[in-house]
This record gives structure tokens, C-alpha cells and sequence, in this order.
């Protein structure tokens, strides 16, 4: 039956789903550049999920107050919270001075920028369905519709991710499981999930539950070896001595192949990965999903709906972050990770916001014809080494998206003058016609071949002056690529430095040796 309920809809060139951190950050460039848009939120503030999430309120991204450094770029660096704008006193560092915020405090902050800027919100609108013609039509609960040329999608990944393991409906989900210790006194607990969630829900549970195993395929990742923030953090292992100091929990790698339920106790069928094939039943009082997050793809109807990856937990985009088979869909925020799944910080607010701002000068660039900013520069030797020196001691977001997002240095094909590029995405340089320049240089940091696979605390660095293996340091450090179209023509790898500060001769004077015979070429 037809519903005549339906009003016209209202029309933006943007839309964005979700005034979480992504969509506070598009929201903000937008209003900046005076753009038409509405960001509709299903919630009564900024930053709903963080309302309830993480369960147990304590966030694992930092928040460092003092770092020496008075310049907010640099600052930046070790504030993983704070979005991007022109005010500086709109940094999470006002709000507290704990290293690992509460998680009330976040959604505090995300409410004052949103006023701050007066961006535009919808709230208490919860999209239910999303469809496209020329143009895309959204509609909430209420029936109301809106269109726009350009949806962004940037609700997160809301909907637990529940693996294929037959009788997986007995486990209770990490979204809704106690959070009272005592609820599970004396109990034998399985923890589905080696993440953070997992790990985070196991320590709550330490002093009060008999037994707390672990389990996922795959062994432990240590955010500390991998650099992968989302990997399992110091603040969260603490059950990691209780297992090696045999205090009855353990951590275990092996697929679970079902679970059942057997006199009132549930029965986990194991087929370990180190153990020959050795299989085992275990049983437990409890068991907890804690398998991370997908994307809810239910919103769509099919003339829109994105291809999904990544076991379909993510949609499948290019590298601008448009959806790969739906023209004009875009996604911001912890959707944006798809691109450098589990090796820099995109699904994080740190790596995000550079990427949100990012897109938005595709957007602009794109849509209004407006150039990706940059600066003009003397095509010399000293000009160049001053400009790359300066941005790799104070860039934030080439230190956060190390080996993602990078400077660029485009000659002129008469070389009579270079242009600086700021923070563009690789893939997105060599995808674009920017990548299509006779001579240009791509500027990033990143850590050297051995950093995954050395134990990080006896590592071996490379000595002072040894400049002729400069490219085997294994700390982050910045490389310099030398390009001609897509062909990679060479490469100059600055020395590592253990206070990350490249700054002495060691380091400039063969940056400037390299750029001279490199220009001169």
C-alpha cells in the first residue's frame, strides 16, 4: 500500500550520515567552504557510539598534554582525539589531562565542536532507507526524505560482526554482556576476539572469574611490534601475565569449530593451530563475542548498494574513498580503513581526520574545479631540502599515516618553479593526473623492512653517519621517492633519529646531494 505520509524532500549538494568524529570533521570543512549540507544523526548528541562504547569507558587512544612542543601541528602528534580546525583551543588536551580519556569526555568535546562551528545537525534522525536515481533519496523514521548530489557515509561500523561458527547463538554478544564483575564470580569464561575488546572485557573479569581463556585462530598482535594502534595495547594485556605466571587463564589459538550446549554448561569444540591437528572439547559457564564491528549495508536499497570487502565488513572503495560501483557515494571515518586495512591508523580519529580532509579536497576539487592547495617554491636544491626538512619535523599527519598519506613536489616540465603538495594519499597521487607529471617527488615516513618482524626492543639501529645504509633503518624515518609518471626513478631514505628529529647535517647534507644530482639529471 503506498504511504502518502511522504514529504518533499529536502535538497543538499551534501549529505552526511553520522555527526560522529568523521562526520563533525567533513561538517567542518564543509561549513568552512560555505557548502550546502545537513549531517543527519540518529542520536540526541555528537558521538552516540561513544555513548556506550568502549563498554568498559576508558579510551585507548592518548591524549598527551605535555610534549615539549607549543605548535598545535606537532602537538597533534600525540593528541589522538582532537579533531581538525583554525581554533586551538579546541583540543581534547582542554577537556583532560588524562593520558587514556574517559570515554564521556570524548562525547563532551565532540558536542562543543559541533557548537563551536554551528554545524549543520539533524538529530534523533535514524536513516532507514537510502536509494538512487539521478540523485541519492534518504528517509528516517519519521518519513522524511531528503536528496543530494553527494551522500557520505560516515556512521562507523555499528553492527557486530558475528563469524560462521555453528551454534554461535549461545554466546553472548560484547555489545550487551555484563559489565558487573560479579556477575561472573567463580565462572569458567570464554572470550571469543583477540583485539582490544576482547582483551579489555577479560581484564574487568580477572579478579572475580575462576577461569578466562581467550581464543581466535591466530596469535596475539602487540600493538608495540606491529605499530597497528588497533592490535592488542599495553593498557588492556594485563591478562597476558596471568596466563605465563599460571594463574589459571590462558590465551589460545585454534578454531572453534562449534559450540553447544550440554547439562546446563556450553561445550567449545577446538581444533588447535600449534598442537599437530589436536583437537579438544572445553567447557565453560560463559561465553563472550568480542569479534569486532562491521558496517551495516541494511540502509540501502539495491539501486545503491556498496560492494563490500574485508569479509564484508567494509565497502570496497577506490582512492578517493568512493564506493567502487555506486558513482558519488563516499565514505569518512573508520569506514576509510578499507584502503590501509590494519597498517597505518585510518579507522582512527588520529588517521582519520587527515583523511576526511583529504576527501574534502577531492570533493572540492572535483566538483568545484578548485585545485588541491599547495604553494609555489624555487625549483632548487636548497629550496626543496628547507620545505621537506621543515614538514617531515612538524607534519602530524604524514607521522600518523605513515606509508599512506604524503607529501608531493611537482617540477615545472621547464623547471622553473616547484609546487608543494600536502597530504594526499599515495595510491591517490599515482591514480590521479598529478601522477601523470614528467617529474615529481613523493615525501613520506615510514618504518624501515625489519620493523614487523625484529623484536622492537633489541633492534639494531643504524649508526650516525652510515649514510650509505641509511635505506635499511628500521625506525620511522623519511624517504624521498623521485618519480616520472608512474615509473619510480629513485629513492633517498633520511636517517633514522631516536628522537625522531631530523634536524643536524647528518641529515640534511645528503638530502641536498641526492635533490642536486637528481635535479640536474
Amino acid at each position: 500500500m503506498k504511504n502518502n505520509n511522504k514529504t518533499a524532500a529536502q535538497h543538499y549538494d551534501y549529505l552526511i550520515i553520522g555527526a560522529g568524529p568523521a562526520g563533525l570533521q567533513m561538517g567542518y570543512f564543509l561549513e568552512k567552504a560555505q557548502r550546502s549540507y545537513l549531517i543527519l544523526e540518529a542520536g540526541a548528541t555528537p558521538g552516540t557510539f561513544f555513548t556506550k562504547f568502549p563498554r568498559h569507558r576508558k579510551l585507548i587512544s592518548i591524549n598527551k598534554v605535555y610534549t615539549g612542543f607549543d605548535d598545535v601541528e606537532v602537538h597533534l602528534r600525540w593528541d589522538w582525539n582532537s579533531l581538525l580546525s583554525d581554533d586551538d583551543d579546541m583540543l581534547l588536551k582542554q577537556y583532560s589531562k588524562r593520558y587514556f580519556p574517559d570515554a564521556d569526555v570524548l562525547v563532551r568535546y565532540l558536542t562543543d565542536f559541533a557548537n563551536r562551528f554551528q554545524l549543520k545537525i539533524k538529530y534523533g534522525t535514524r536513516v532507514v532507507k537510502i536509494s538512487k536515481n539521478d540523485t541519492f533519496t534518504v528517509e528516517d523514521e519519521q518519513h522524511n526524505r531528503y536528496s543530494c548530489l553527494r551522500l557520505i557515509i560516515a556512521t562507523g561500523v555499528t553492527k557486530p560482526y558475528v563469524p560462521p561458527i555453528p551454534g554461535i547463538e549461545l554466546a553472548e554478544k560484547y555489545t550487551e554482556v555484563s559489565v558487573n564483575p560479579s556477575d561472573f564470580t567463580d565462572q569458567h569464561v570464554l572470550i571469543i576476539g583477540k583485539g582490544n575488546s576482547g582483551f579489555e572485557t577479560a581484564d574487568n573479569l580477572t579478579p572475580t572469574a575462576a577461569v578466562i581463556h581467550i581464543a581466535s585462530p591466530h596469535p596475539v598482535s602487540m600493538a608495540w611490534k606491529t605499530h597497528f594502534v588497533g592490535h592488542l595495547r599495553a593498557i588492556n594485556n594485563n591478562i597476558l601475565d596471568t596466563y605465563q605466571l599460571k594463574s589459571q587463564n590462558a590465551v589460545i589459538d585454534a578454531t572453534i569449530e562449534k559450540i553447544e550446549r550440554r547439562n546446563g554448561q556450553l561445550v567449545v569444540s577446538y581444533d588447535y593451530t600449534h598442537a599437530n591437528g589436536e583437537k579438544e572439547d572445553l567447557t565453560y559457564d560463559r561465553v563472550i563475542l568480542a569479534t569486532g564491528f562491521r558496517m551495516d549495508n541494511s540502509i540501502f536499497d539495491e539501486s545503491c548498494r556498496p560492494e563490500l570487502t574485508l569479509n564484508d565488513r567494509f565497502p570496497a572503495q577506490t582512492s578517493e574513498w568512493e564506493s567502487i560501483n555506486i558513482k558519488g557515494l563516499y565514505f569518512a571515518g573508520t569506514l576509510m580503513q578499507v584502503r590501509d586495512f590494519k597498517k597505518t591508523t585510518s579507522g582512527f580519529i588520529h588517521g582519520f581526520r587527515y583523511n576526511v580532509r583529504s576527501l574534502f579536497n577531492m570533493l572540492e576539487q572535483n566538483y568545484y574545479q578548485l585545485p588541491w592547495p599547495s604553494r609555489t617554491i624555487e625549483p632548487t636544491a636548497e629550496a626543496l631540502v628547507a620545505e621537506v626538512i621543515k614538514r617531515v619535523n612538524t607534519s602530524s599527519a604524514l607521522w600518523q599515516q605513515f606509508g599512506f598519506l604524503c607529501d608531493l613536489l611537482v617540477i615545472s616540465n621547464d623547471g622553473g618553479a616547484a609546487s608543494y603538495y600536502e597530504e594526499l594519499p599515495i595510491s591517490y597521487v599515482h591514480d590521479s593526473a598529478l601522477g601523470q607529471h614528467e617529474q615529481y617527488y613523493i615525501i613520506t615516513l615510514e618504518y624501515g623492512p625489519q620493523h614487523a618482524f625484529e623484536d622492537p626492543f633489541s633492534i639494531t639501529r643504524v649508526e650516525r653517519n652510515d649514510f650509505a645504509n641509511a635505506d635499511q633503518s628500521n625506525f620511522l624515518h623519511p624517504i624521498v621517492r623521485h618519480f616520472a609518471g608512474p615509473k619510480l626513478l629513485s629513492e633517498h631514505h633520511i636517517i633514522e633519529d631516536f628522537a625522531a628529529r631530523w634536524l643536524e647535517d647528518v641529515h640534511i647534507k645528503p638530502l641536498q646531494k641526492y635533490l642536486s644530482e637528481e635535479l640536474a639529471a
